[in-house]
């Protein structure tokens, strides 16, 4: 692969429908993806090329200039991103989520605002995490009222793609104990980006620390976090499909550069009794597995995309169906759970198919279960297996959770 054409920050207008659009970005985006990885070097021009394709405005209504695009669409442009370079595809999902909560819960002088602001190319990330407390998303960020603004003060970890963003959306504790978001620019006095993320996996999401440092937030820069936290939305189950749909882009580069691998470069065994590794029955039995487990997921994708569309419309229209959005939780859960075993397998049965040689430093084939299992640390899959299970055998409703 030529890894010295220059990166284009425009598209050419030939690519006029989205699935061009989509192959045509992420070709680019892929085509150092190995490089930045082994150097630890930000992909600040893949993800402004990402910007200015609009690629980041396409769940934008149409009303606003975006596309509309439905979830199979989104779904589509995450897998493909995923199997481009799952660090970009991390490091914009924050992006599509603050859209999806700005349609939900933004005033219509937040959405004007916002939406202006992306069409024109910015970029949103999120400052979520924390460190310490009792559980797993415990916050002591805090926004207080004072005077005719608020001042917000505190320390996240982990925000991905804070590096590459115009914007962060902050999750604060409001004055009323209740939770908040405050979305402010990178810019604004009082806040500090920290290039500190170290994960041997995913190196390159920008997943860094955000100091807050009694920072000014205007009053129409802060939004509701309650919806998806005290009634049953789809902002959790359009969260996780968009992980679900980086783990399956990662375990697609695996298998082919298994595929690749084994068609040019590995050599049979003398037991094979055939002249080429492509021709080794265990090759090919390897192969065949993984291909299954990596299609079985982009399969499961789908499905969850498609019940996903359905379950997002009937909340955006005002008649959210709970028993709809409780299924789509369980199929989104059970896609999450598909892809994150397909990720973790298929990037280790690479070496089944490569042998010693597959594991030289040069190829950076180890990248792919890197990644892989970095990402997929972030959810506790178990718990899904959990609420599966008992939604199918006792007909309990999963929890309204972002993470189920």
């Amino acid at each position: 692969m030529n890894t010295e054409k220059p990166l284009s920050g425009r598209v050419s207008s030939r690519a006029s429908t989205l699935v061009d659009l989509i192959a045509t970005v992420t070709e680019k985006i892929e085509r150092d993806s190995s490089t930045r990885d082994r150097g630890r070097k930000l992909a600040h021009k893949e993800v402004r090329l990402l910007a200015d394709s609009g690629l980041l405005t396409i769940r934008i209504p149409a009303e606003y200039g975006g596309r509309g695009a439905d979830f199979m669409q989104i779904a589509k442009l995450f897998v493909a991103l995923g199997q481009a370079d799952p660090n970009v595809a991390q490091a914009v999902l924050t992006h599509f989520g603050f859209i999806e909560r700005l349609m939900l819960t933004g005033s219509p002088e937040q959405k004007r605002r916002y939406f202006e602001l992306i069409m024109q190319g910015r970029v949103v990330a999120g400052a979520f995490a924390e460190r310490g407390g009792k559980f797993v998303g415990d916050i002591t960020t805090c926004l207080s009222r004072q005077g005719d603004s608020y001042r917000l003060s505190g320390q996240k970890y982990y925000c991905t793609g804070s590096l590459y963003a115009d914007y962060l959306n902050i999750l604060a504790i409001g004055d009323g104990g209740g939770r908040v978001i405050a979305v402010c620019p990178v810019d604004r006095p009082g806040l500090a980006l920290v290039d500190d993320w170290d994960g041997m996996g995913q190196r390159t999401t920008a997943s860094g620390t955000v100091t807050l440092n009694d920072v000014i937030v205007e009053p129409g820069e802060v939004m509701e976090f309650t919806a998806g936290l005290e009634r049953r939305t789809h902002l959790g189950s359009s969260a996780q499909l968009l992980h679900a749909a980086i783990d399956t882009g990662i375990a697609l580069a695996a298998l082919t550069d298994a595929m690749k691998f084994a068609r040019e470069r590995a050599r049979p065994v003398p037991e094979s009794g055939v002249d080429k590794a492509a021709d080794d029955p265990y090759v090919l039995h390897a192969v065949g597995e993984m291909a299954v487990i990596a299609h079985g997921a982009v399969a499961m994708i789908n499905h969850a995309a498609h019940l996903l569309e359905e379950g997002a419309n009937s909340v955006l229209s005002g008649k959210a169906d709970n028993e709809l959005l409780a299924r789509t939780s369980i199929v989104v859960a059970e896609a999450k759970a598909i892809a994150n075993d397909a990720c973790l397998r298929v990037s280790e049965w690479l070496y089944r198919v490569g042998g010693a040689s597959s594991t030289s430093r040069t190829l950076n084939f180890d990248r792919h279960w890197r990644n892989a299992r970095t990402h997929t640390t972030h959810d506790p899959v178990a718990y899904k297996y959990k609420a599966i299970a008992d939604f199918y055998m006792n007909g309990r409703l999963p929890p309204i959770s972002t993470k189920i």
